[in-house]
């Protein structure tokens, strides 16, 4: 295998146009030049010099050589440009994955702060509504950072757990209901009404029915729904109550008025899981500060 060390002489030489000019460019003595030409014909199989005079000019193998340590030495100088850049946060490319509800009201403010810091690097969005799937992708090395609703368990090493905060739920009411000029609402005072499910069963949905269960009664879910938009529309139809989680309620209906409930309040926990790699990137050390405060 050629050595690229000794390529580089080999260059030097050719440019220098002799052995002495170029041990004085290198910073080396001739002989221990002489040294690494010679080793490097031994790797070539061929000579690379010839005397000419005082001086020496390359063989067509020398050329050959020397043309490749030219391209070398620009292809190491670009890919030092480039982790430099990449070091810097002046480019980059980041794969998050998110959840419905959080792509409005946390991932698009957050990342329009990152574009404005970091508008070389790349962002690549997933959504993924399973917290299972999304931690494994990111245990995986697949993404670099995901949030995720619930508590992530235990992940594997090399993956950093952040909470960002308590997303809590709300009333979700028709505008002309009786209960809407409250300004908090009891979770019991809606035992009796049919309920419009907004989440499917899981980690979103598992702290309402906690909270309703602490409250004495389980909610009779007359209209499902796997999105807040259309279960907002029910609500406004008549159709039903709703209680859904803040994120979800970024895009309000105009026909329904939003209470907090107290007594027990319902709130779903948001964490982001990253790959602690991918930290050495500044823009994703941002974006986890950009999403710590939109929480």
């Amino acid at each position: 295998m050629l050595d690229v060390r000794r390529m580089q002489v080999l260059r030097s030489v050719i440019s220098s146009g002799s052995v002495t000019a170029a041990a004085a460019n290198l910073g080396y003595t001739p002989s221990a030049v002489s040294q690494q030409i010679a080793a490097l014909e031994k790797q070539a199989g061929t000579a690379l010099l010839e005397r000419t005079g005082r001086g020496v000019r390359a063989t067509a193998a020398g050329r050959l050589l020397s043309e490749h340590a030219e391209v070398l030495s620009r292809n190491v100088a670009a890919a030092e440009t480039a982790l430099a850049d990449l070091r810097e946060g002046r480019t980059g490319h980041l794969s998050i994955r998110y959840f419905t509800s959080a792509g409005a009201a946390l991932v698009a403010p957050a990342l329009a702060r990152l574009r404005g810091a970091h508008p070389g690097v790349r962002i690549d969005l997933e959504l993924v509504d399973d917290p299972a799937l999304s931690l494994s992708e990111v245990e995986r090395g697949r993404a670099d950072l995901a949030l995720i609703v619930g508590a992530p368990g235990r992940p594997r090493e090399g993956v950093l757990t952040q909470r960002l905060g308590d997303d809590a739920y709300a009333a979700v009411l028709p505008a002309g209901h009786p209960l809407a000029d409250r300004r908090e609402i009891a979770l019991a005072d809606l035992a009796a009404e049919s309920w419009i499910a907004s989440e499917r069963p899981g980690p979103c949905l598992d702290p309402l029915l906690d909270a309703c269960a602490a409250a004495g009664f389980a909610p009779d879910f007359g209209v499902r729904s796997e999105d807040h938009v259309t279960a907002q529309g029910f609500v406004a139809a008549g159709l039903g109550v709703g209680v859904m989680p803040h994120l979800g309620l970024v895009n309000r209906h105009p026909d329904v008025v939003v209470r907090d409930i107290g007594r027990p309040r319902p709130f779903r926990a948001v964490h982001a899981v990253a790959r602690q790699t991918s930290l050495a990137q500044p823009a994703l050390a941002e974006l986890l500060d950009a999403l710590s405060e939109f929480a």
